[in-house]
């Protein structure tokens, strides 16, 4: 099936903007991502006019694959928006466009920014397949045998011998503390999503090892919180260096997390390779 998507949509940029660990360029060309136990392979065909091939039906593009990618929102007004407020967020808006904030799974995303602290992205996508192939369950597709990556149940009886042969070192016993508390019920990640953003987070950090940037990394890219602007070392490392030590994020208001994402990208990838 072909579809045809008219905004800011980059593959490329949207793999290598630190927000998901399991897209790929595969051999061929195309693109696999995983959501779930939902697997789609994109081939662009006209790069230009927004037109890719796509592995699944119509009903799968449009009830698991628009949200996912965020295509309800228009990146293209928001750039056009949001520009002319700071010098350096413009550069790193006009570098970033096509990155697009991933709608995913917020047990996923839980344990994925867990794991990524003090990890570089490497690093993270190790011990995510490490998990996956540890505990997750096959999903087959036409093209290959995959692993899901593992629900809290399949979890379970994770030990903390086996999660250090993750390559999860320090993060294991955050890792146990998530299980346990997802497992019980003491952590509903369903029904936090109902909650204001400074709630959502505070529940978020009821998790050993969670922070105020874990917890917003889960917001944003689990729960679709825009206003929400993790800091890493690449954004503080922005605010320093670039804005002179203040942050710019109050300016973009709902947009905020979004801006993030174009700053990360830019940081990382132009401005990290000047140094």
């Amino acid at each position: 099936m072909q579809v045809t998507i008219k905004d800011d949509f980059d593959l490329e940029k949207i793999i290598d903007s630190g927000q998901c660990f399991r897209g790929k360029c595969l051999e061929d060309g195309s693109y696999r991502f995983i959501s779930g136990e939902s697997v789609i392979y994109l081939r662009p065909e006209d790069r230009e006019a927004g037109v890719y091939t796509v592995s699944c039906d119509r009903e799968s593009w449009e009830t698991t694959w628009f949200p996912f990618f965020d295509l309800e929102r228009c990146y293209s007004e928001i750039a056009v928006l949001e520009s002319g407020k700071h010098e350096f967020v413009d550069q790193a808006i006009a570098h970033g466009r096509g990155v697009r904030l991933l709608r995913q799974d917020p047990w996923e995303m839980l344990l994925t920014f867990i794991i990524s602290q003090r990890k570089s992205i490497p690093a993270i996508i190790k011990s995510v397949e490490a998990l996956s192939e540890k505990y997750g369950h096959d999903i087959v597709t036409e093209q290959e045998r995959l692993k899901a990556f593992p629900s809290p149940e399949e979890m379970k009886e994770a030990t903390a011998e086996e999660l250090a042969a993750c390559g999860l070192g320090y993060r294991v016993k955050y890792i146990l503390d998530a299980i346990q508390k997802v497992n019980s019920g003491e952590l509903n990640l369903k029904a936090i999503a109902k909650l204001p953003d400074d709630v959502l987070l505070e529940k978020l950090q009821a998790v050993m090892g969670v922070g105020i940037k874990v917890a917003n990394c889960i917001a944003l890219f689990a729960y679709g919180r825009t206003a929400c602007v993790p800091v890493d070392v690449w954004i503080f490392r922005a605010i320093e260096k670039e804005c002179g030590g203040v942050s710019p994020f109050s300016l973009y208001g709902e947009n905020a997390g979004i801006i993030q994402q174009y700053i990360f990208y830019y940081e990382r990838g132009v401005i990290g390779r000047k140094d």
